[in-house]
C-alpha cells in the first residue's frame, strides 16, 4: 500500500490508523497547490479530485475520501475495536461520529483556511459555527476518555487531527473546551499518533 499524504492534512488520520493497525505502508508527500507528488507524478491522475489522503492498494486500485479509507482499513484488517461489525448498533454510532467529524468539523474549517475570504467573515460567522459545533462534541466527552467511551474508535483518529489544526487559527483556543483539552492532551501520548506526528515532522 502506499498512502498520498500531506502535511499536517486530513491524511495524517489515515497515518495515525495505520500505526494503530500496525501496518506497513508507504508514504508519498503531495504538493496540493501544484498537484504533484514528491517524486515528480501528476496527483491528478492518481486522484482526480485533487485532495488527500488516497490509498493506492497492493492491487492498484485506489481509494480516497478519509472517512471511506479508514472504514475500509478497519474492516479489512478485521480491527472490531475500532469499528465493530455489520450488526453491532455500536457500529452506526462510530459511523454517526465519522461522518459528523467529517462534514460538520471538516468542513467547518475549510473557509478559515480561504485567502479569498475576508477575515472578518472568518471571525464573525465562521468561527462562531466551528465553534458551536466544537462545543457538541467537548459535551460528548464529558466523563469519557473516547468519543465512544473507554474504547478509542475511527472517530478518534480523525477527530484528533480536527484538533490539532485549532492551532493554527489563535481565535479558537482549546482552553474554551475543558473536555476537549483534556482528551487532545491525552491523545498526543498514545503511541501511534505521536508516531504520526514524528513521521511528518509535526508538533501537537
Amino acid at each position: 500500500m502506499k498512502l498520498y499524504y500531506s502535511k499536517g492534512a486530513c491524511s495524517l488520520a489515515v497515518r495515525i490508523l495505520l500505526h494503530e493497525l500496525k501496518l506497513d505502508c508507504e508514504y508519498e508527500s503531495v504538493s496540493l497547490k501544484e498537484k504533484k507528488t514528491a517524486s515528480g507524478l501528476d496527483y491528478l491522475t492518481i486522484n482526480p479530485k485533487g485532495s488527500v489522503p488516497a490509498l493506492l492498494l497492493d492491487n492498484n486500485k485506489v481509494l480516497t475520501e478519509n472517512a471511506v479509507i479508514q472504514q475500509y482499513l478497519a474492516e479489512t484488517h478485521h480491527a472490531n475495536h475500532l469499528l465493530p461489525p455489520v450488526g453491532d448498533f455500536t457500529r452506526y454510532q462510530v459511523l454517526e461520529l465519522l461522518n459528523y467529524i467529517s462534514t460538520d468539523i471538516h468542513k467547518g474549517f475549510g473557509p478559515l483556511f480561504s485567502p479569498q475570504l475576508p477575515e472578518e467573515m472568518k471571525k464573525s460567522f465562521f468561527i462562531p459555527l466551528l465553534k458551536k459545533r466544537l462545543l457538541y462534541l467537548d459535551q460528548r466527552l464529558v466523563g469519557k476518555k473516547f468519543l465512544m467511551g473507554e474504547q478509542f474508535t475511527l472517530a478518534d483518529c480523525y477527530f484528533f487531527v480536527m484538533l490539532f489544526w485549532t492551532g493554527i487559527f489563535p481565535e479558537i483556543q482549546l482552553s474554551e473546551f475543558p473536555q476537549l483539552e483534556r482528551y487532545f492532551a491525552a491523545l498526543k501520548t498514545r503511541e501511534a499518533i505521536a508516531a504520526a506526528l514524528k513521521e511528518e515532522g509535526l508538533e501537537a
